[in-house]
């Protein structure tokens, strides 16, 4: 089914329901939340996802996993979509206490929902039916990437995490942010890591690659996005970026 609302169809005898939508350059779907478990999966263009826990954005041929009833926003830079909405008690089963998630999309399971989107709505033949078995079985092996950005509760730190991802850098240093939440440079590390899971040079490189995947993908150079970051060269920041990723910078270039 294309361009038609999971609020039409959820009512439906299927544990999963394929959907199909396009979305222009720019649109937002304001924050909002499902019954079912939902698998947003971008053929191209780029997604920006957001929650209270955090903010992920999602490269193309990759997926955002979004559990039942979390309550979510999402930004689409010209995306075409193909959404999974599964069952509660089924999406427990195939990702077992997950927060969202941004996922790898294998060659398989992409033809699989391309495939799944032009079934029919109360799909009943034996061919279907596997067709669905199967994108289950290959949603379960996929492994999760880390393009996720974790955002503290605390008011005033929240206000300096989304005020540094709008202008990142990978030299900020924890004094400056410590200084303007008057706490020690010790305190402050401490409460970071209390609040985002994560400590604050880890979180700060990793806010600096998904805020580079978003210029690759919008055709920026790796020089460009490096020294935006403020890396010293290109080779520099293309060797954090595989290290952390897995992948050169040039993947996710015009992707």
């Amino acid at each position: 089914m294309r361009n038609v609302r999971i609020e039409d169809v959820d009512h439906l005898d299927r544990d999963v329901i394929a959907l199909g939508n396009d979305y222009p350059l720019g649109f937002v779907l304001p924050a909002h939340q499902h019954r079912r478990a939902q698998l947003l999966y971008g053929i191209s263009g780029l997604m920006h996802v957001s929650t209270r826990e955090g903010e992920w954005v999602v490269p193309p041929q990759h997926a955002v996993w979004i559990p039942p009833e979390t309550i979510h926003r999402v930004k689409f830079a010209g995306v075409s979509t193909r959404s999974l909405y599964i069952e509660p008690a089924l999406a427990a089963t195939l990702r077992e206490g997950e927060r969202c998630r941004v996922i790898s999309v294998s060659p398989l399971l992409r033809q699989l929902l391309m495939g799944a989107v032009d079934l029919p709505a109360l799909y009943e033949s034996e061919r279907d039916r596997a067709l669905i078995t199967l994108m289950q079985l290959e949603l379960a092996l996929m492994s999760v990437r880390e393009f996720d950005i974790p955002l503290p509760q605390h008011p005033a730190l929240l206000a300096q995490c989304q005020a540094f991802l709008l202008s990142p850098s990978i030299h900020d240093p924890a004094e400056r942010w410590s200084s303007t939440l008057f706490m020690s440079a010790s305190t402050f590390r401490r409460h970071f890591l209390q609040q985002t899971g994560m400590s604050f040079s880890t979180w700060r490189q990793r806010a600096c690659v998904v805020s580079a995947l978003a210029l690759l993908v919008a055709g920026k150079s790796v020089n460009e996005v490096a020294l935006s970051l403020g890396y010293d060269s290109g080779s520099s920041f293309a060797t954090m970026f595989r290290r952390v990723t897995g992948q050169p910078p040039s993947f996710y270039r015009h992707a």
